[in-house]
């Protein structure tokens, strides 16, 4: 057994026998949650329980007043933020801004490794919202859906600052995140109770031939355009490198040419543009 396979063996024996160190969702984000799913609950109540995070309430804000909500006037005060944007995308809004707190390592070379994943997430985001203007998908929890897709690269990261094999390989380690994070983020989104739509996205966003057995696109659809598009002109080697588009099944279900460059249109720089700066 070569060092590659013993990595891989040692990884999924941790997960499987829950031994793996997984994120945990903030705390903010779950009592948004729950107050939302709360079907008593009160905008007071909800703006409350977000108020107690003064970071993100500020964001919050931030992005209420940002051109991609277009509101005709200034909204200066939280409450009337979560009442003007609604319950479930107020939900998204904040599970999405608390998520770059977790891309975060201890040692520099890993820590660049994690800012590049979390840029990667971003831009996938901010495409998986323009791509999901055009369809019945919500905009906002594609949003969510592109910065969560690659969310199992977070404890191989963290891991690898423990396995000098790892922390001073940067190939080895891109193929053993390559392998791993759509089993480990499908965990972490389980555990986490996301809905199984948001799990999918992370469990088979890289099966780039995934037959779901309708011609209906789902969210999984949305990811996997928006991440084929995160990758042109990046300098960086990656899997899909040579890829032919037109035999990537998504693009049909979505009713989009693979020959047209997404973020080249000019109507979606503005929003590809505001999403980024929202989201950094």
């Amino acid at each position: 057994m070569n060092t590659e396979e013993q990595i891989l063996e040692g990884f999924l024996g941790d997960l499987n026998e829950n031994r793996l160190i997984l994120p945990t969702l903030p705390e903010v984000a779950l009592r948004v949650r729950d107050a939302v799913e709360n079907e008593g609950a009160t905008i007071g109540e909800i703006t409350r329980v977000i108020s107690s995070d003064a970071a993100i309430s500020a964001r919050l804000l931030q992005v209420c007043n940002s051109p991609l909500y277009r509101t005709r006037s200034p909204i200066e005060d939280l409450q009337t933020a979560i009442s003007r944007l609604g319950d479930t995308q107020v939900k998204n809004l904040v599970s999405s801004l608390v998520m770059q707190q977790m891309f975060q390592a201890t040692s520099d070379v890993l820590d660049k490794k994690m800012r590049r994943t979390w840029e990667h997430s971003t831009t996938v985001a901010s495409i998986s919202y323009v791509l999901s203007a055009a369809t019945k998908l919500s905009s906002d929890q594609a949003m969510l859906a592109g910065l969560i897709h690659d969310i199992g690269t977070l404890p191989i990261i963290v891991h690898a600052e423990d396995i000098p094999e790892l922390r001073n390989d940067p190939v080895l380690l891109d193929k053993i995140i390559s392998k791993l994070h759509p089993i480990i983020g499908e965990k972490i989104l389980r555990d986490w109770g996301f809905p199984q739509a948001m799990v999918d996205v992370a469990a088979q966003h890289e099966n780039l031939v995934r037959d779901p057995g309708t011609d209906d696109y789902d969210m999984v659809d949305i990811v996997i355009v928006a991440n084929l598009h995160s990758l042109i002109g990046d300098e960086h080697d990656h899997d899909h490198a040579d890829l032919d588009w037109k035999t990537v099944p998504a693009f049909k279900r979505l009713g989009i040419e693979p020959e047209i460059n997404i973020v080249d249109i000019e109507e979606n720089k503005e929003s590809l543009e505001e999403i980024q700066a929202i989201l950094s």
